[in-house]
Formats: structure tokens, sequence, C-alpha cells
């Protein structure tokens, strides 16, 4: 009698232990970072990632109930390394969320695995428009291409300018580039042509003197982000600074963790963007500092500013899901709206993308660096794309 006693004893406290431990399997919230830390695009990656541990750091490693668990993986910016990355994770890692996602090719790849799993993807970097259609488990906290050229051609026309070229890298984002910008531009009177330039190893030598011939009045550039200061290297060295033709771009050529080293050639380049270093808020003067200290005085770049939101809209969507995650998640991250170090931003509830503002800059020193200071505010910009 005393025996079975000490057995029911035994097994009823093995049961506690084992509940235990599997209800500390489930607080356990982890969000799969896949990101290029490795190659071309690592500074994509190293940004996203410094910003996504630090607010995690900032607001705690707990919310709703559950302990949130950042892992991350290097998936070298090749997209079937990135759906092979993401399967592990959802398989064998059991991630609650995937997250990252460096340049278009690698979400496109990764979508159908989100909406057969019923995880959610959070898109914190790539920027072609159609990535939220391709899965009804997305939301993006970065940017879309027509939204930021969208407005841009419209401000380039009224600075009397009628005659242009773009010069594009030949990928997603690059292609939307080239639309949306040319269509605008068309309809509001002016004429555009069209030139796209290979994303890997880009040789521009070619394309500069193919713009120098046809003598436009203005040429808008966009190239991924860490590859403009090699694109402004040799637009100087060409001597096409002094040719008469004004160069403009989307921010990812003047990106801020590359502004510095391009030194005085950048001056005067106006671009337009949704966040740079040097946004006047309270919230952003707070965000750098932090990003800095916690960064060995790296400098946040728009790819981190999309983390440190992507982090935010996770956070704020557990709270009101309390705790659930996949489609609940999803539901509940639609239509929360905060004040970003880049300003007001918004999840559009029907298209699963960020509103926010545009920002014309013109890059300047100040106290001996070069930033991007904002001269024009063009607010609360949805996707231009969605729903033509």
């Amino acid at each position: 009698m005393f025996r079975r006693t000490l057995l029911r004893t035994a097994v009823a406290a093995a049961g506690i232990v084992l509940a235990a431990s599997g209800a500390s399997a489930q607080e356990t919230f982890k969000v799969g970072l896949i990101l290029p830390m490795t190659g071309p695009f690592a500074s994509t990656g190293k940004q996203i990632a410094a910003a996504a541990n630090l607010y995690v750091q900032q607001k705690g490693a707990v919310v709703a109930g559950k302990r949130i668990e950042i892992v991350l993986k290097d998936d070298t910016g090749v997209a079937d390394v990135t759906r092979r990355i993401a399967q592990d994770l959802i398989v064998n890692d059991k991630v609650s969320v995937i997250a990252g996602f460096g340049l278009t090719p690698l979400a496109l790849a990764t979508a159908p695995l989100a909406t057969q799993a019923k995880t959610p993807m959070v898109v914190m970097s790539a920027a072609t428009s159609i990535i939220t259609e391709r899965s009804p488990f997305i939301v993006r906290t970065a940017q879309t291409v027509p939204q930021i050229v969208t407005p841009f051609a419209e401000w380039t026309l009224k600075q009397g300018i009628k005659r242009m070229a773009t010069l594009v890298s030949d990928y997603g984002p690059g292609h939307d580039v080239e639309k949306f910008y040319s269509d605008t531009f068309r309809a509001g009177g002016g004429t555009i042509e069209n030139l796209r330039v290979p994303l890997a190893n880009p040789d521009f030598a070619p394309f500069l003197q193919r713009i120098a011939d046809m003598k436009p009045e203005a040429v808008l550039v966009f190239v991924p982000s860490g590859v403009g200061s090699q694109f402004i290297k040799q637009f100087v060295e060409r001597g096409m600074d002094k040719s008469g033709i004004r160069l403009i771009a989307t921010g990812d050529v003047t990106d801020d963790d590359i502004l510095n080293p391009m030194g005085d050639v950048a001056l005067g380049l106006v671009t337009a963007h949704h966040y740079s270093a040097a946004h006047d808020s309270p919230e952003n003067k707070a965000f750098v500092a932090a990003f800095r200290a916690a960064n060995g005085g790296m400098r946040p770049n728009f790819m981190a500013v999309s983390g440190y939101d992507g982090m935010h809209a996770i956070y704020e969507g557990l709270k009101k899901s309390n705790g659930q995650g996949g489609e609940a998640l999803v539901n509940a991250m639609k239509g929360l709206s905060w004040m970003s170090p880049r300003g007001p931003v918004s999840i559009d509830a029907e298209t699963r993308d960020i509103v926010q503002n545009v920002y014309i800059r013109r890059v300047a020193r100040v106290d001996g660096e070069l930033y991007n200071i904002e001269f024009e505010t063009i607010p609360n910009v949805k996707d231009p794309a969605k729903g033509k």
C-alpha cells in the first residue's frame, strides 16, 4: 500500500514536471530572423539584426506572457538558401514568426512557405510592391518602391524638369522604380528613357556613357543599399558631375551606413526616402543614440528602422492577440499605428503594407558628418501600386 502511494506520488510529480516543461516551451516565442549577414548585402543584415536586438533589449524579452527569442540565420543573399532556412526554422526550430528578407527574390521564394505553415512573415527590407500579395501571412514594415518614387516623380516635375533618364538595377525593385517613376513622369508631360544595369557585379561605366550621349536634364538612379558608393565614384570619375545632367536618386544610394565614406562628391545630392538618421524628432534622436551606443558608434540606416519597427509590430500584435501566433497575430498587426523613429506609421489593414511619410532630402555636412537633411515631407503615403 505504502509503495503504491509512493508510486502514485512519483507519477503525479513527474506529470507536474512535464506539464511545467511543456508550459515553458509554449511560452517561448521564436522569431526566425533570416538575413544576408555575409556577401555583398551584409550591410542590410547587420543593420536589421542590430536593430531587432536593440528593440528586445529596450522593451524586454517577455511580452503577452511569451518569452521572445530571436534565432538569426545567414542566407548569404541567395534565394534557395533563404527558402531552405525558412523551412528548417518552421519545421525543426518551431519558430512562430519568420522575418528579415534582405532582397525581393528572397522574400518571394519564402512566401509560399508562410502560407502553407500559416506562419506570419514580417518583411523588413524587400521592397517590390507585389510581395504582400504573395501570401496573406506577410506584413511589411520596410517600404514599397512605388511608395517612394511616385511622389518623387511628381516633385521632379514641379522643378520644371521635362527630359529624364532612369538607371536601375535589373531586378524587381528596379523594375518598380522604372515603371512607377516613368509612368508618373510621363503622365505629367515629361519624356523619359530607361536603362537597366545588372544586379550582380555591376559596371556602371557603359551605362553612364549612354546617359551622357542621351543628354537628359536629369537622371534618376536606383541601386540596392550598399552599392551607392560604387555608383557615385564612377559617376564622378567619368566627369558626369560636371556634365550639366542633374543626378537624383532614391535614398538607397545615399544609405546612412555608407554616406560618410562617399565624401564631398555626395554633397547636394537630392534623394527621396522614408528615413534619415538626421530625422528631427525626439523618437529618432533617442533611437540613433541607443543604436550607436549598442553597436560601436555605427549609424542606423533605413534598414535598421525597418527591423526596429518590425519587432514593434510583432510585440504590439502579440499584445492585441493575447499572445497568439498564426493568423491571429497577422490580424492583430493589421491597422496598428505608432510613432516610429521615421515618423508616424501604420499597417494598412487591407494590404498589410506600411503607410508612412516620404521625405525629399539633400546631402549636407553637419558637425563634420554627411547626412540626408529632409526639406520636404509628403505625408501618409500608401503603396500606390495596390488596387491598380
